[in-house]
C-alpha cells in the first residue's frame, strides 16, 4: 500500500543555479531565471514585458476568462505573448529561446482565447533553446524584432541568424 501521506517530488522553479550549493538536489531542472514573458499589442503596436503571465497574472490576464475556442471570442482583440530566454555563451549574452503564442481578449464581456497547453509548451521550448516565431504577422515580427534589438543591442547582435531571419520582414 503507498502512503497517501508521502509527498510526490513535483516540478521546481528554481532560482540561480541549481547545483550551486549541493551536491545532486535539482541537477536537470530548468531555470526560469532567464525568461521573460513579452507581450505584443498588435492594434496598440505596443510591446512590454510584464512577469505577471508566468502565473497567468498579467495585465492582459486579468480579469479575463480564458476559453479554449477562438470562435467563442468573435471580437477578441489580437495579442501575442512571446517566451523569451536569454542566455550566455563566451561572445557574451544572447536571445537563446524565442517562442511565440497567440491570444486574444474582449475585455467587454470579460473574456478571452488562449490555449494553455500551447502556452506552456511554449515556455517550455523556449527554456529549451527553441526559435518558435515564423507563423506571427509581419507587423508582429517588426514590432517583436525592434523591441529586442532596443532592450539590448548587443544581445540581439550575438543572437542565433534564425531568430534574426525568422523576424526579418520583407
Amino acid at each position: 500500500m503507498v502512503d497517501q501521506n508521502k509527498k510526490k517530488v513535483a516540478f521546481n522553479i528554481i532560482k540561480n543555479d541549481p547545483t550551486d550549493g549541493h551536491k545532486g538536489y535539482g541537477i536537470g531542472a530548468l531555470s526560469l531565471e532567464n525568461i521573460s514573458p513579452v507581450f505584443i499589442d498588435i492594434e496598440e503596436e505596443d510591446v512590454f514585458v510584464d512577469v505577471g503571465a508566468m502565473h497567468a497574472r498579467s495585465v492582459v490576464e486579468k480579469g479575463i476568462k480564458f476559453l479554449p475556442n477562438k470562435e467563442d471570442v468573435p471580437n477578441g482583440k489580437p495579442f501575442w505573448l512571446v517566451w523569451v530566454t536569454i542566455d550566455r555563451r563566451e561572445e557574451g549574452p544572447y536571445y537563446a529561446g524565442v517562442t511565440a503564442c497567440e491570444m486574444t481578449v474582449d475585455r467587454s464581456i470579460r473574456r478571452g482565447y488562449k490555449s494553455l497547453p500551447e502556452h506552456v509548451n511554449k515556455m517550455d521550448k523556449s527554456l529549451k533553446r527553441h526559435i518558435m516565431v515564423d507563423f506571427m504577422d509581419d507587423k508582429s515580427k517588426k514590432l517583436l524584432a525592434d523591441f529586442l534589438i532596443n532592450h539590448n543591442k548587443e544581445i540581439w547582435d550575438n543572437s542565433s541568424d534564425e531568430l534574426k531571419e525568422g523576424l526579418k520582414v520583407e
